[in-house]
């Protein structure tokens, strides 16, 4: 059975009597033995349940009942959802003996409720607060195109799953480009969805049986290998989302490139951006350089100041409490748009006067995307600057360098490009678009406006039939 096939192909085949849900299930775990040992993308699995819903589908369909819109199709789910028999660890040692009986998070009770089968969980980084997969209870992920490297975070286990033709659909979530940055490192598609699109309950972090908002910047969202079974996933995960305005054929559309100055980007991330701008406009799609009016840096610095009260949040208090100790030394050494320690103690332990400036200073740069979209269809962007990195754990976070053409860049340099759509609440669909010359897939993102999801993911998939046309 060929486990290549998109989920949409094997939906029919399930549907048209061609293989049972049982059958299916049955060679997912046979790929899972064969191929997970040297990726270590699932890591956690329950066969015996799955098995049992399986046949209890099969026999339903049998009799002519209604069995979904998946109607059967076996899945796995990222390890920071909690899943019935199979509960979120998230990496955590202190949560690996959590009970097996739990809640499903809200995202996976809708997927049960459109007849997915989940039969695993893929592998995250401690509290999905890296953009690389590796943690003390499961160990490390690798991307199933060079194991030397990583598949990305934190949805790096979903992101390798399906590349590796383990599932066919998964679901990730994204503070920090963990849908996006995965998708990008392994060749598949993904959608980093409008803010409070999709409900994050049942999600981990924060810590199990915490009942509380989502997070402002973190959003759940639908990895596929393609946009059409993206775009299935998507409704049946975000069933309010709407398009807002028709879509549009690539020869009608207002496209524009950001390259921004002030953030970092490989020549090989480059040239991907430039070639399929030179197909969008070979196509007659209207092509602009140039995104919103935001200072690059000041955007980082917003980006940073929403993100670390939330990530940091979990930390014990005597870290925390050194970080405010810590806070006037540490504006000595910090610099306006760049993710480094200093700046994230200052971030962690604003006042309720500083925090209240963060959000005007954001109201103000969604403004400003409201006015760019007004004349602008989509926004294409880098993922990161460089195809996926070297295994880059061993370090401190914040120590970490990469090399992007031969020089030395931070680490958090690859928090750039995702800042934008994270920061200003837009949806953010990330496709294949090239390769490194290592064989090392490339994405970008599709950016729109807020609220647009499912027209983002139509424009989406213009674009995939480009570049498969042009391939």
């Amino acid at each position: 059975m060929d486990l290549s096939t998109s989920a949409t192909t094997q939906i029919r085949w399930l549907s048209e009597g061609r293989t049972s849900s049982e059958a299916l299930l049955d060679a997912y775990r046979q790929q899972y033995e064969k191929t997970n040992p040297a990726l270590n993308a699932v890591v956690a699995t329950d066969f015996e349940t799955a098995k049992t819903l399986a046949q209890d589908i099969d026999e339903r369909r049998a009799k002519g009942e209604d069995v979904g819109p998946l109607g059967g199709l076996p899945m796995t789910v990222k390890d920071s959802y909690d899943v019935d028999g199979m509960p979120a660890v998230c990496g955590d040692p202190a949560l690996s003996s959590r009970t097996a009986k739990t809640d499903d998070a809200e995202i996976v009770r809708r997927l049960k409720d459109a007849g997915a089968i989940i039969w695993g969980k893929t592998n995250t980084p401690l509290h999905a607060g890296d953009i690389q997969t590796y943690n003390a209870v499961y160990g490390v992920t690798n991307n199933p195109h060079d194991h030397s490297r990583t598949p990305g975070g934190s949805s790096g286990g979903a992101a390798a799953a399906l590349a590796a033709h383990l599932t066919p659909l998964e679901i990730g979530s994204d503070i920090g480009g963990s849908l996006r940055t995965p998708a990008h490192n392994c060749g598949v598609c993904s959608l980093k969805p409008t803010y409070g699109l999709i409900p994050l309950k049942g999600h981990v972090p924060p810590p199990p049986g915490i009942e509380a908002p989502d997070p402002d910047l973190a959003v759940a969202g639908p990895m596929a290998r393609d946009i059409e079974d993206l775009s299935l996933l998507l409704s049946i995960v975000a069933p309010d989302a709407s398009a807002h305005a028709p879509a549009k054929k690539l020869g009608d559309l207002r496209v524009a490139i950001w390259e921004e100055p002030a953030f970092t980007l490989g020549r090989e991330v480059a040239a991907t951006l430039k070639n399929l701008v030179t197909l969008a406009e070979q196509q007659g799609a209207q092509v602009e350089n140039g995104g919103p009016e935001i200072d690059g840096k000041h955007l980082v610095d917003v980006y940073q100041r929403l993100l670390m009260p939330i990530v940091t949040a979990s930390l014990p208090p005597v870290v925390r409490a050194g970080f405010k100790a810590g806070r006037i030394a540490a504006k000595l050494t910090a610099r306006k748009g760049e993710m480094t320690l200093a700046n994230t103690m200052i971030s962690a332990t604003q006042s309720p006067k500083e925090l209240a400036q963060t959000e005007r200073e954001r109201a103000s740069m969604k403004q400003a995307c409201v006015r760019f979209f007004q004349n602008v269809d989509v926004l294409i962007a880098p993922v990161t600057s460089v195809a996926a990195i070297p295994h880059n754990n061993k370090k401190e976070f914040y120590s970490r360098r990469i090399d992007v053409d031969g020089e030395a860049q931070r680490y958090t340099t690859l928090f750039e490009w995702i800042s934008l759509a994270t920061a200003c609440h837009l949806p953010s669909a990330v496709i294949p678009c090239g390769t490194s010359k290592e064989g090392l897939p490339i994405g970008l993102q599709i950016i729109g406006a807020e609220g647009h999801d499912t027209r983002i993911v139509a424009v989406a998939r213009e674009f995939e039939a480009l570049l498969r046309s042009a391939s």
